[in-house]
């Protein structure tokens, strides 16, 4: 029977943070949310105001030092802290929290000898990671980690024995991608599309092609770009890095062609795979291509998209049943592209019952917000029932014609769930998508689901 290792030793921790070797616990995982930390985890508190040298969407006075108590209650062995505290487990001191975790990610890194792919892309980044981390059986980190705090404890977290580790790297504003690059040191970077999020941050979409593109920054001598076909020509990247296209022109290196239903060809020169693509639709069908081009990059099968996981993470697009009433819930994040994209589907789906929309405003689209959202007037098409919600959505209700059955709401709200609870009948199909801080971050598909129960 073999004995698991610890995901690090105390004095792993030491040298990570160039502190002298003790002896202290053996740590099962690392956690910053003392409400995750189960019995063998370190618990490492970070500030709820990083300081100007990162940009965060809120900037609070609380820190996680205030919960270390919660933290030891709940099985924290250890802490990593920047301030004196009163505690009954070991403790190395730091003078700045992230920091630290900065250093303790560049030490694993550096421990970790396997492929290492990094992702960017304005949408789909989690569903192309869970598709890699099935086809390869390697690690990723649960969730979108994929920021200042997020990339450097994936790293953290990633087991010393690794055959293959898929990190995420995201960005709000410019000038976010390259650091988190040069921590990752990727063999192989898979940019999966360029589309008008958080444009508001930004001059114009070159400006957006530029940042993502700058995932190269920490990108081995002999590493590998994959990027989409309509991409192959950027000024972003040198002819230093070997590139693998994706993407439905046939003159792509890995190319898809849609067969039927949910299935889709994916072929090289030499090779093609037949697959059937989890949840359907084009725009994941890309993200599949996109999986297959980095499995190439490192010499594995296109035969390997067979091991595809039907299900999509949650938030992304996966179905829920209740009482013969589906629920496709997409709330996790929203752009014009993806939800067009996922109205399409929507549209396309085969139901008895009827078709609802419930979109949340598209947020971080600055001067190009109403006509973004106007733009999505002409794919509302046959679906019966329209909610928008927000205030950018009113652009959007008021350019739908008056005969189609629409409401309005301002925010999200308990109201909203009755409403929509009631109305819906058995083997009707809503759809749920907004921007991140509309329908997920208030928990609302989980509210409908129990409404419908």
């Amino acid at each position: 029977m073999s004995v698991r290792q610890p995901l690090w030793t105390w004095k792993e921790l030491c040298h990570s943070l160039g502190l002298p070797a003790e002896n202290g616990p053996d740590i099962n995982g690392i956690h910053f949310d003392s409400r995750l930390i189960q019995p063998g985890d370190l618990f490492l508190p970070l500030p709820g105001d990083p300081g100007p040298r990162f940009q965060v969407a809120v900037r609070s006075e609380r820190d996680g030092h205030d919960y270390i108590s919660s933290a030891v209650e709940n099985g924290a062995v250890g802490l990593i802290t920047s301030r004196q505290v009163e505690t009954s487990v070991p403790t190395l001191r730091v003078n700045d929290s992230i920091d630290a975790l900065w250093a303790i990610g560049k030490y694993r890194r550096h421990q970790i000898d396997c492929s290492v792919v990094a992702i960017t892309g304005s949408s789909g980044k989690t569903t192309l990671k869970t598709f890699l981390q099935s086809t390869t059986g390697g690690f990723s980190a649960q969730g979108s980690f994929n920021n200042h705090i997020g990339l450097p404890l994936s790293l953290a977290a990633t087991p010393k024995d690794s055959k293959v580790a898929i990190y995420e790297i995201g960005m709000n504003h410019p000038g976010e991608i390259a650091p988190l690059s040069e921590l990752t040191q990727p063999n192989v970077v898979a940019v999966l599309n360029v589309l008008p999020v958080h444009i508001g941050h930004f001059k114009d979409l070159d400006a957006l092609e530029q940042e993502k593109l700058s995932i190269v920054a920490g990108l081995s001598q002999s590493g590998r770009v994959v990027l989409p076909y309509s991409l192959r020509d950027t000024k972003y990247i040198n002819e230093q890095w070997k590139t693998t296209t994706f993407g439905f022109d046939d003159k792509a290196d890995v190319s898809i062609t849609y067969v039927r239903d949910y299935w889709y060809e994916v072929s090289t020169g030499n090779d093609s795979v037949r697959v059937e693509v989890p949840g359907g639709g084009h725009h994941r069908a890309e993200s599949v291509a996109a999986c297959g081009a980095v499995l190439i990059s490192f010499g594995a099968s296109l035969d390997r998209l067979r091991r595809l996981e039907p299900t999509l993470p949650e938030g992304r697009g996966n179905s829920i049943e209740i009482n013969n009433i589906t629920i496709i819930d997409d709330s996790y994040n929203a752009n014009p592209t993806s939800m067009i994209a996922a109205l399409r589907e929507l549209r396309k789906r085969t139901t008895k019952g009827r078709k609802f929309a419930l979109l949340g405003q598209m947020n971080e689209l600055g001067i190009h917000a109403q006509k973004l959202h106007e733009s999505i007037a002409p794919e509302i098409g046959d679906i019966d029932v329209l909610y928008c919600v927000g205030g950018l959505m009113r652009h959007l209700y008021e350019k739908v014609d008056s005969s189609k059955e629409k409401y309005y709401y301002e925010d999200v709200s308990a109201d909203l769930v009755d409403q929509l609870a009631r109305t819906l009948n058995e083997h009707d199909a809503v759809l749920v998508k907004g921007s991140n801080s509309f329908f997920w971050q208030a928990d609302f598909v989980e509210n409908l689901r129990k409404a419908l129960i």
